[in-house]
């Protein structure tokens, strides 16, 4: 249940129930394909392993993706020896689709994946989930490139590796250190609203799932893993690169175009204390310091034009102080409105006089600044002047940044919070967001144990 929190503190989110009547907790999913010979095997240990150390009720889901072999008969007689070991099979291929159809169709509050082949030591598991489980995190990923990590693998698989994390951190601005560590949770809540975002049906989805949730405000925590590499793994790497990098540039071409719908995903989950009213805890001075630079450099470019049409027909004293109010006028304006946030008539003649006062201090600033640089040079240079100007200016916009904070606007009001409504229902995403349930990966059910592979399509 959700505990109060004291003014000030961190807020909690909900921590997950201990179990319901035949939900579990925990559903981990293993994509298959062609796997008839090591998903037997997986499947019993990672069943032996939860039995022995997952204090919640848990679910093995193998999701076969179109195998030709005789992977179904071997999942469907597990799921007919272990109660808690299901099978499900999609008709195409993709382990983005496989994860997807099966997390949409999952009740279990916490979803998982890992692949077949257990690369991933199984004690890193617990530590994978529990974070999702107290509500302190919305999504979970092991990380083979941690500090603490112990990883056995190839050196080319390694440079592969951390080429593609640094191309997602210089492209996408991804602050996750592993996409494709095939180790993964989510909560249920937060995937009914991500999946439906997610185009990428194959191995690409990992990384658009993450990219998006980082835009949406998720916490996303890594668990350091020990990992050691199959050298029998059936993965294209040239070719999963290749795939790689067209959905890097789609979902980059998305998110600089606009085209993705963040603003359904601005901060949606959970308590965010950035969002609440806090007496004596200063706020929007981030917000604030990027407003009020915008603003003073459009505002220096501004004065600097002024200044340099004035100084055609007047000395450099009147000049600046001409350049200056008409600026100054344009630049308290601009941030009462734009940085501080203030809209309406009501005080704008109060913060007009205080941005002159304001104002005034800076005419003495670059007057006292031109007033030294002409009694050291009798005849200064029009680009000295102008460095001069400018590093007064420097000097005079401090100090007017925190006089316009303290005295002009210390009553200006913060932005309210972003509501969090209630995620829309998948059928009404407008194309191409299509639903994981479309019919195109419809879960199939899977024959019976006694069915002989051959029989299997």
């Amino acid at each position: 249940m959700r505990t109060d929190s004291s003014p000030g503190s961190l807020p909690a989110r909900e921590h997950l129930p201990a179990a319901g009547a035949g939900v579990p907790v925990l559903d981990v999913v293993i994509p298959v394909y062609n796997e008839e010979k090591d998903l037997g095997p997986c499947v019993l240990r990672l069943h032996e392993h939860l039995t022995r150390t997952f204090p919640y009720a848990f679910r093995i889901t193998v999701a076969d993706n179109a195998s030709r072999d005789g992977t179904p008969y071997v999942a469907a007689r597990l799921a007919a020896e272990h109660a808690a070991v299901r099978s499900v099979r999609l008709e195409q291929k993709g382990r983005g689709r496989a994860l997807g159809a099966v997390w949409s169709a999952s009740d279990a509050p916490v979803l998982a994946y890992m692949d077949v082949d257990l690369s991933t030591d199984l004690n890193a598991l617990l530590p994978l989930v529990a974070p999702l489980i107290s509500g302190h995190s919305d999504l979970a990923i092991g990380s083979r490139l941690a500090r603490s990590s112990r990883v056995v693998r190839g050196a080319r698989r390694e440079f592969i590796s951390r080429t593609y994390n640094l191309i997602l951190r210089g492209s996408l601005q991804a602050r996750f250190s592993d996409a494709q560590c095939g180790f993964k949770a989510i909560r249920r809540d937060v995937a009914q609203v991500l999946l439906p975002l997610v185009e990428d049906t194959g191995w690409f989805f990992d990384t658009e799932m993450l990219v998006l949730a980082e835009r949406a405000g998720c916490r996303i925590h890594e668990v350091p893993v020990d990992w050691v590499d199959d050298p029998d793994s059936t993965v294209h790497i040239v070719k999963t690169a290749t795939e790689d990098l067209k959905g890097v540039w789609r979902v980059g071409t998305a998110l600089a175009t606009g085209s993705l719908p963040l603003d359904r995903l601005a901060r949606p989950f959970g308590d965010d204390p950035r969002d609440r009213d806090l007496t004596g805890v200063p706020q929007g001075l981030a917000r604030q310091l990027v407003g009020f630079c915008v603003v003073g450099v459009l505002s220096t470019l501004f004065y600097l034009l002024l200044y340099s049409g004035f100084r055609l027909f007047t000395g450099s004293q009147v000049a600046n102080a001409l350049a200056l109010l008409v600026s100054a006028v344009a630049n308290t304006a601009a941030n009462r409105r734009l940085t501080f946030g203030v809209r309406g008539r009501s005080g704008a003649v109060r913060h007009q006089a205080q941005g002159l006062v304001v104002f005034g201090i800076g005419l003495a600033l670059t007057s006292g600044s031109l007033a030294a640089l002409n009694a050291a040079t009798a005849d200064p240079d029009h680009s000295t002047e102008l460095a001069v100007l400018i590093a007064a200016n420097l000097a005079a916009t401090v100090l007017r940044f925190l006089l316009f904070r303290a005295w002009v606007f210390p009553d200006a009001p913060h932005p309210a919070p972003a509501p969090h409504p209630a995620p829309a229902p998948p059928a009404h995403l407008p194309d191409p967001y299509r639903t994981w349930s479309d019919a195109t990966v419809r879960l199939q059910p899977v024959p019976p144990a006694d069915t002989d592979p051959r029989d299997v399509r």
